[in-house]
């Protein structure tokens, strides 16, 4: 096989889930194919690495609506000044960019990828219907995708690829978990409703003092968030951190991790905390279901498929009580931590993840 000149095109690389895939993918596509990456909005966190890595990073700086023209015009540029022979792109307004591109660049090889089941804006999943056509084929990391895009946008399952994502194994140090007085539930993520991230104020009420919840990540449901946490008994036990540089500097600090999104594709930062030795309680939706067993490698609050109605009063109660089962029992705790790190180095390393990039991009 020869060496491909690859561009990864990405809204953004600010710091997040699909930035850090792609960041990781490109520096270990970098021996195998000349790897260029680009991204819609400003320069972000995430090119930092990259940049580092001696690799070409372009931002293209895409604030409003009407930059729409002169992006695809640049990208269009870079395929073909840079000699470019496959256009990758991750997340929506990405595809939609690339499949303009394409149109104007014969004999590029187009692959796009798609990483939510989140339903809303649904103006989202009509696009993606409009532009997949452009694509050979479309990365997703769980079948959870591939459903919902067949039924939401007429992606037909025969140009899905299920690539999961991956995380270093080797790059993790163990935490050393519930071993102090206080316990320590993390939430490591945007702070968007849509991720419900205020299932767990609701959990709080109930625990005691020696319980504290970290939220870990910044976002437009923080300012709510906080003024929740300052009207109730649990002031003083729920810490608002912001943007972190990277998972572990929140992993270290928690004992267990909870993602109560119902909205999840896959949900990396589950695999980032199986890997830290972290068990993880979520809810039991989407994409969430191909990487969590329950009670093996984690605690599923809600085991549904990801269309039905969830939430409420006694939904956080089942993270409280899913809580308690972690924090008392020792030997669950201690399957689900050793069944975690088997997970991820069986199925989610880059060591598994990486050929099977090589083999969809032909590198």
């Amino acid at each position: 096989m020869t060496r491909r000149r690859i561009l990864l095109l990405i809204t953004d690389l600010q710091i997040g889930g699909t930035p850090t895939v792609v960041r990781e993918l490109a520096i270990r596509l970098q021996p195998f194919a000349h790897v260029e990456v680009a991204c819609l909005k400003k320069w972000g966190p995430v090119a930092n690495p990259l940049r580092d890595a001696g690799m070409t990073v372009t931002a293209l700086d895409a604030a409003r609506v009407w930059h729409l023209p002169r992006t695809v015009r640049r990208v269009r540029e870079l395929v073909r000044e840079h000699r470019i022979e496959t256009l990758l792109s991750f997340l929506l307004h990405a595809n939609a960019v690339a499949a303009a591109a394409h149109r104007l660049c014969p004999g590029v090889l187009g692959i796009q990828s798609i990483q939510t089941v989140q339903a809303k804006p649904a103006w989202h999943w009509r696009l993606q219907g409009m532009v997949q056509g452009c694509a050979g084929k479309i990365v997703m990391p769980s079948h959870a995708i591939v459903r919902v895009a067949g039924e939401r946008s007429g992606v037909p399952a025969e140009k899905c690829v299920v690539i999961p994502n991956a995380v270093d194994p080797a790059s993790y140090e163990q935490t050393r978990v519930f071993a102090g007085p206080v316990k320590r539930i993390g939430y490591i993520g945007r702070l968007d409703p849509a991720k419900r991230p205020g299932l767990l104020l609701g959990m709080m009420r109930r625990v005691d003092e020696t319980v504290e919840l970290h939220y870990f990540g910044d976002g437009p449901a923080r300012a709510s968030l906080e003024a929740a946490a300052r009207a109730t008994a649990t002031r003083g036990r729920v810490v608002f951190h912001g943007t972190v540089a990277g998972p572990s500097d929140a992993l270290r600090q928690i004992d267990c991790l909870m993602l109560p999104s119902a909205v999840e594709g896959f949900g990396l930062v589950l695999i980032e905390a199986m890997t830290a030795g972290v068990p993880v309680i979520a809810c039991g939706a989407g994409g969430v279901l191909e990487v969590i067993t329950h009670m093996e490698n984690g605690v599923l609050v809600r085991r549904e498929d990801y269309g039905n109605p969830i939430g409420g009063a006694s939904e956080a109660d089942g993270y409280y009580e899913a809580f308690l089962e972690v924090r008392d029992d020792v030997s669950l705790r201690t399957r689900l931590i050793t069944n975690g790190l088997q997970t991820v180095r069986e199925r989610f390393s880059w060591d598994v993840v990486l050929p099977q990039y090589r083999k969809l991009l032909e590198v």
